[in-house]
């Protein structure tokens, strides 16, 4: 639940990033908003979840 947390918490700060630097247009961010909404209610959100935890225990180290 860390991992995703933070996770989450980082894209969020990217997100926000690209807005304030007007690198994603305002009709991108809603775009991009609804797209991860809608992916999380897929079944695909396992496959992600999984592939997101591998990588960050191969980064750790465990």
């Amino acid at each position: 639940m860390a991992i995703t947390l933070s996770l989450v918490l980082i894209l969020g700060l990217l997100l926000a990033l690209l807005i304030r630097y007007k690198s994603l247009g305002l009709g991108a961010t809603v775009v991009a908003v609804l797209f991860g909404f809608y992916l999380a209610n897929t079944n695909a959100r396992h496959t992600i979840n999984d592939l997101t935890t591998a990588i960050a225990r191969a980064i750790s180290g465990h």
